[in-house]
């Protein structure tokens, strides 16, 4: 199963963002902020689809030793403990922070699954109000 993550032991698997399309499809969808990381989550639309995971650690976050020490780390966590709750026919963008270096395994894992969790917020009405009036 090269280039897909295991994401619970009936081994479901998630699958992998690939092409640079596909990662910029997935930023104009949901952002869920966190300490270690930003994750961007796009519904696709397809419930029947598998959910799909890219990772992305920039440059200026260290050399290249240290961005790939970054990514093992995320995809580890997603393999071990957030595959499960990503949901089919999403696609999921982990963009990672700093701080992913130094984060205890188990407090980063634990992030992770608590973002890919999180329900989306309820949107103002866009009737053009301002908001103190």
């Amino acid at each position: 199963m090269a280039g897909e993550l295991t994401t619970n032991n009936k081994k479901m698997t998630a699958g992998r963002l690939k092409s640079r399309p596909q990662f910029l499809a997935v930023r104009q969808g949901e952002k869920r902020k966190g300490g270690f990381f930003l994750l961007e989550v796009l519904d696709r639309k397809e419930p029947e689809t598998e959910a799909r995971v890219g990772f992305t650690v920039t440059k200026k976050h260290g050399n290249a030793v240290e961005r790939n020490r970054m990514r093992r780390r995320l995809k580890e966590a997603v393999r071990l403990h957030a595959g499960f709750a990503m949901q089919p026919g999403h696609d999921y963008v982990v963009v990672a922070r700093r701080d992913v270096l130094q984060a205890p395994f188990k407090e980063l894992a634990a992030e992770l699954k608590a973002r890919v969790e999180t329900k989306p917020k309820h949107k103002r009405s866009g009737d053009g109000r301002p908001r103190n009036v």
